[in-house]
């Protein structure tokens, strides 16, 4: 195994993340050094990570408008979190999508037992009426969360990823810029040990998920 070791900065270039309206904006100095293992050669999707990250203490509100506090609701859970919004037009539903429909090829049990969380990088736009709507035409099991900006960014940061304020483009449409990479954490130490970029697939997820359940390395 060789070992690489990025700044946060550094995470999504190689995860390939940037996109026009979901992609990450600059990196933050203050943004946590993630250790990465890779096989040379390996073009396996998933990434994973020596140094695992730590959940991140947020407490934010869910669809049914509730306190949702991630870490106390996903302990001991393995937990899938994607940052993103529901007008983006391409990569957060893709990425959604795939989540969805890679799960429904586990048993019940263990899509009762994963915890897939989407937290908005728009909570302007995102209420939790909205976040409801949009998540029950992906999977009516995906906790979605929004809140103040400001936290769901320091949320996002603790984690390598890199969120911007919703903005106007060219075209005057809000666009949130914000990195792609969905991170799992082991049911065994709570720890998000492995990354996964945009260009994973449904086919990806499908292999690795039962791993991820067991809190094993995919």
């Amino acid at each position: 195994m060789r070992k690489k070791t990025f700044m946060a900065a550094g995470l999504l270039a190689v995860a390939s993340l940037t996109l026009s309206a979901c992609g990450g904006g600059d990196g933050d100095s203050g943004n946590p050094v993630a250790v990465v293992s890779e096989d040379a050669g390996s073009q396996q999707a998933a990434t994973v990570l020596d140094k695992p990250f730590e959940k991140p203490d947020l407490v934010l509100t869910d669809t049914d408008g509730k306190e949702y506090d991630l870490r106390e609701e996903t302990a001991g859970r393995p937990t899938l979190i994607y940052f993103g919004y529901t007008h983006c037009p391409d990569v957060c539903p893709l990425t959604m999508n795939n989540l969805a429909v890679a799960k429904k090829q586990l048993s019940k049990e263990q899509q009762d037992e994963l915890r897939v969380v989407f937290v908005t990088t728009d909570p302007e736009r995102d209420t939790s009426a909205a976040l409801g709507k949009w998540l029950k035409g992906i999977d009516s099991q995906v906790v979605g969360l929004t809140g103040e900006f400001d936290t769901i960014q320091a949320g996002a940061r603790t984690l390598g990823i890199s969120i911007d304020p919703p903005r106007k483009d060219d075209n005057g449409k809000t666009v949130s810029d914000h990195g792609t990479q969905v991170i799992a954490f082991s049911p065994k130490t709570d720890g998000g040990y492995v990354l996964y970029g945009e260009d994973a697939t449904v086919e990806d997820y499908t292999k690795d998920l039962p791993k991820i359940i067991k809190g094993e390395n995919p």
